[in-house]
């Protein structure tokens, strides 16, 4: 069978003439005959009796026209859904961050994306950095917003930022006079540290090494906005990102820039080998456009 010959029967049957299928598919009348002579040749049985130049259907093409419905009826379905591809009406994007991102950049980004991309749905989890690559690196999130160890090489970075993490304190806390701390200035000071296992922790752990100065760690907790809210209740100061304090207000939070500096780095993610999809490639536009809008935050040069 040809796909010619398909739909002239289709519309043979639809139309009940062969002059109303000939001028709906703008062919001649004959062209019409052919095909469906044609077609019957190949199928080995006859789809219409012939009589006083009358075509009607025998059982045999009413049955057949019923699977050629359901035929192009799904080829139907299947342009619409192509359609709705390319215009990103239709589709699922996961997205996986780490809480920094999760609770004030990711969500402005996202309401910008579905504002003109409403016919996706959309999946965001919030980890650890290293759950965070670890999907992505799966398959299981179509990108990523996490910090990653060097020589990572089953997730590839899109681009990056920058920020230099800050010392969190409690509102009115004698050290926020400071312009900057350092160290030395926290010696003795009660502190809330971030987990042990986290990038950030790791810095903290180096400065404090080489200035000589053991942190008085009260509290260990994870992530930054925990920490956070225990420094609000005035339990220590932590070295956090700079994001995540500005959740709490100027009135129960402040900061101070910490000395030497401390980089926390953020990578937005995609499967080391396979390509973004249309989605996921629309949304890191945004993302990206969100992230350079967001103080503090400076872009890296690629491959740095």
């Amino acid at each position: 069978m040809k796909e010619r010959q398909v739909n002239a029967f289709r519309h043979v049957m639809r139309l009940g003439s062969v002059t109303a299928a000939a001028r709906a598919l703008s062919v001649s009348q004959p062209a019409v005959s052919r095909l469906i002579a044609d077609l019957e040749a190949d199928l080995g049985f006859a789809l219409f009796e012939r009589r006083a130049g009358k075509l009607f259907p025998t059982p045999e093409a009413r049955g057949l026209a019923g699977e050629v419905e359901r035929m192009f009826h799904g080829m139907a379905r299947l342009e619409r859904f192509a359609r709705d591809l390319r215009g990103m009406r239709q589709g699922v994007l996961s997205v996986a961050t780490l809480p920094m991102v999760s609770l004030h950049v990711l969500p402005r980004a996202l309401a910008r994306f579905l504002g003109e991309y409403s016919g996706l749905r959309v999946t965001h989890n919030v980890h650890t950095s290293p759950r965070v690559a670890d999907l992505v690196a799966a398959g299981q999130a179509d990108i990523g917003v996490a910090q990653i160890a060097v020589g990572r090489r089953d997730v590839r970075r899109i681009a990056s930022w920058r920020t230099a993490c800050v010392v969190a304190l409690p509102f009115g806390h004698p050290l926020a006079r400071h312009s900057v701390l350092t160290p030395r200035d926290l010696d003795g000071v009660a502190m809330v540290a971030l987990a042990h296992q986290s990038v950030t922790a790791g810095y903290v752990s180096e400065r404090f090494a080489a200035a000589g100065v053991s942190p008085d760690i009260v509290v260990e907790s994870q992530p930054s906005y925990s920490a956070c809210a225990l420094v609000a209740q005035g339990l220590g100061a932590a070295i956090v990102d700079p994001f995540t304090p500005r959740l709490f207000g100027p009135t129960t939070l402040t900061t101070v820039p910490f000395a030497p500096e401390i980089p926390f780095d953020l990578h937005l993610l995609g499967h080391g080998e396979h390509p973004l999809s249309r989605p996921a490639a629309a949304f890191c536009a945004t993302l990206t456009a969100e992230l350079e809008a967001t103080p503090g935050a400076h872009r890296l040069p690629d491959g740095f």
